[in-house]
């Protein structure tokens, strides 16, 4: 980093977190340890945060969580960069367009409306990541799936469990599945979203049939990984699901 005429210079090679300032490397951690609240605990989380590698810590809060655990609060520095042009990233490309253009597009290029059945799946209750894609209020201003005139959407709510899922992908005929996965404890949702997968290829309706997975903690490394066409994690608005789908089987209608 350096500095010309008040205008500070970050260097891409040797990047660290920002704080207060520029390059300072300060963090915020949050963590429980299963230490009774008290001087000990206090002490503890001081030589976890040095163990971690950081220095110039401050403990700002520790909360009695009861049965001998506490919470804490940490700001620290770290003296680790990282160089940000050796990071690649694996993404999918594609144009967002909007609600109205999605559904011209769709209609030109497929000249019927897209069937996409959408779960929360197995035990997983959280509705609010697959409701903001698809309900017709949607997620920050943007419509949802079932606002637009070129998507017949089904909604199968939370706790669907993988094999409904699959017989209402067949009793739809089903041009897209969109999975939303929240609860993540003990990768279940890795379990949840393989066995899903498995039904689907064992039951022949995964060819053809287009899979998203979305999640906090979804990427679209994991999603591939796993056997999905594609990710989306937290921040994703129903018009960027709508024209990836609405790309996507353009583009695969013109190679069949």
């Amino acid at each position: 980093m350096s500095e010309s005429k008040g205008k500070v210079f970050i260097d891409p090679k040797q990047l660290t977190s920002y704080g207060d300032s520029a390059n300072d490397g300060a963090v915020q951690l949050s963590f429980t340890l299963p230490i009774p609240y008290g001087a000990l605990a206090k002490e503890a989380a001081k030589v976890f945060v040095r163990n971690l590698g950081f220095d110039t810590l401050d403990i700002v809060s520790m909360e009695d969580m009861q049965e001998g655990y506490t919470f804490f609060v940490v700001y620290a520095h770290t003296q680790k960069t990282i160089d940000v042009s050796k990071i690649k990233v694996m993404d999918v490309s594609f144009r967002v367009m909007s609600r109205e253009e999605t559904d011209d597009f769709i209609q030109k290029k497929i000249g019927r409306p897209l069937v996409v059945v959408g779960a929360t799946i197995e035990s997983d209750a959280h509705t609010v990541g697959l409701d903001a894609i698809l309900n017709m209020k949607g997620y920050h201003g943007d419509y949802g799936l079932e606002r637009y005139k070129m998507f017949t959407v089904h909604n199968m709510g939370s706790q669907v469990l993988c094999e409904e899922v699959v017989r209402k992908v067949k009793e739809t005929k089903a041009d897209a599945l969109l999975i939303s996965q929240i609860v993540t404890q003990k990768n279940l949702h890795i379990q949840n979203l393989t066995k899903l997968m498995d039904l689907l290829e064992i039951e022949g309706v995964r060819k053809g049939l287009l899979t998203i997975v979305g999640g906090p903690r979804i990427s679209y490394e994991l999603a591939v990984e796993l056997g999905y066409d594609v990710g989306f994690g937290s921040g994703t608005v129903p018009s960027q699901v709508a024209s990836y789908i609405a790309t996507t089987l353009s583009e695969r209608a013109e190679l069949t």
